[in-house]
């Protein structure tokens, strides 16, 4: 088993790990017939640093009201390059760009302090099989004091078409379901720029319409952690709240593009509430989820 990269209070430097994933073909690109095997992989930044200004711009970029703890997407930030440096690692067998952000799953044990140091670890998550390629979960945790405060499992995708049956793929989405509660969420043309200058995740798809075009979209999109964070600030902040400890589940559905008019919808039950960000239509999501209480 590799033995994991350690950084001490600064973490590695994005620029040369954005050279590394333009370079990156990955193995399994290559091959359709295979699941590649996923290096046990693991990083870990010690004693990150949780306030500042970076914090503050993050805030304003996502609508944040300002608190005595960070938001509990931050923890995602600060991990960010640790991802990164395992997704470029030469071992990795799948390119970087080829990859999307199906899900997300955040959970958060307690409140954690504006500055309060945090120690983060980083994973890789064995590759499954699916109808649309290939799946793994990159997996965080962040501790303090020694005990794990906030966990994070995103699952990503490497699209790898032809594994089953074309006729096996066309399962009907499920239909959409009206709820109560609803606020408009406007995503303006700058938002990815601004997102990638405090978050770091600088891929071209979010940046301008001439870059994203480059990868097959009409225009800009939104960052998917962009409008989970925009979602998140704009429900803290309505009637019946119950964080601080909380799961918070998202599946991403169709892009946002930019700029973009969503209507963000959410219904509270016993145990927790569900969310769905929608076209401006109602017609379609773009995000869909659940936050859960937790005692």
């Amino acid at each position: 088993m590799p033995k994991p990269l350690i950084y001490h209070t600064t973490p590695p430097a994005l620029l040369p790990l954005f050279a590394r994933a333009l370079f990156s073909r990955g193995s399994a690109a290559h091959d359709a017939t295979r699941t590649p095997d996923i290096p046990p992989l693991e990083a870990k930044l010690i004693g990150a640093d949780t306030g500042g200004a970076s914090l503050a711009r993050y805030r304003e970029v996502c609508g944040f009201a300002c608190h005595r703890h960070i938001p509990a997407t931050w923890p995602h930030i600060l991990a960010f390059p640790l991802h990164l440096t395992l997704l470029t690692d030469k071992a990795f067998p799948l390119p970087l760009l080829g990859l999307v952000h199906l899900r997300n799953r955040i959970t958060q044990h307690r409140a954690i302090g504006d500055g309060e140091p945090l120690d983060i670890r980083v994973r890789l998550g064995a590759a499954q099989p699916t109808d649309r390629g290939i799946e793994f979960d990159l997996l965080t945790e962040a501790t303090a004091a020694g005990r794990v405060v906030w966990e994070e499992t995103s699952t990503n995708l490497f699209r790898q078409p032809g594994n089953t049956n074309p006729a096996d793929r066309k399962t009907p989405p499920p239909a959409l379901v009206s709820m109560a509660n609803r606020l408009p969420l406007a995503a303006p043309e700058a938002i990815g720029r601004r997102y990638a200058a405090v978050a770091g995740d600088r891929n071209p798809i979010h940046l301008h319409p001439l870059s994203a075009k480059a990868f097959g979209f009409p225009r800009a999109i939104a960052h998917g952690m962009w409008s989970q964070a925009r979602i998140l600030a704009l429900l803290e902040a309505q009637a019946g709240w119950q964080g601080p400890a909380f799961t918070v589940d998202a599946q991403f559905k169709k892009p946002l593009f930019l700029p973009g008019q969503a209507e963000l919808q959410w219904e509270a039950d016993q145990d927790g509430w569900d969310y769905q960000l929608l076209n401006a239509s109602g017609d379609a999501p773009h995000l869909t989820g659940r936050i859960r209480w937790r005692t």
